[in-house]
């Protein structure tokens, strides 16, 4: 993995999340983070296929952090595929073994075990493709111009 010097989130869930990113667009998926699938839930990183396939990514940085996750199963139908990120010190042992596991740090990832596929209908698919290109332009359009997202809530 690229251990290239640079400034990081200050998180270590978002450091994985980064990590994770940079893996997955490597594999020619594109990614975004903190997303809303519906409300009350919120996705650590959705990740959309050159296939159109979307994968869901939850990041936990220790074992106190996926203890307390407890909206993780309600992600399922958002998905094709659902995967936990954690690093080389997390205890796997504790996470499902019907689900995918990324080993990641905050310069990459590696996907130890494949999440069992599970198509989205075609309907639920097309309105996470439209959420996620919604919420990707949103982000670069902050970056652009930050000020444009603050006069869209005023």
């Amino acid at each position: 993995m690229d251990q290239t010097p640079d400034i990081l989130p200050q998180m270590p869930g978002q450091r994985l999340a980064r990590g994770v990113a940079r893996a997955l667009r490597a594999l020619d998926f594109v990614s975004v983070e903190e997303f809303v699938p519906t409300p009350g839930l919120r996705v650590d990183v959705l990740a959309l296929g050159p296939k159109g396939e979307i994968w869901v990514i939850e990041c936990k940085s220790n074992r106190a952090d996926y203890m307390a996750d407890q909206k993780w199963t309600g992600y399922l139908e958002w998905c094709d595929r659902f995967f936990w990120a954690v690093d080389a010190d997390f205890p796997t042992e504790l996470l499902p073994a019907g689900s995918g596991l990324i080993l990641a740090d905050a310069y990459g990832a590696e996907i130890i075990r494949m999440s069992p596929d599970t198509p989205l209908a075609a309907a639920r698919r097309k309105v996470m493709v439209q959420k996620f290109a919604r919420h990707a332009a949103s982000r670069l359009q902050g970056l652009r111009d930050p000020t444009a997202l603050i006069s869209a809530w005023v």
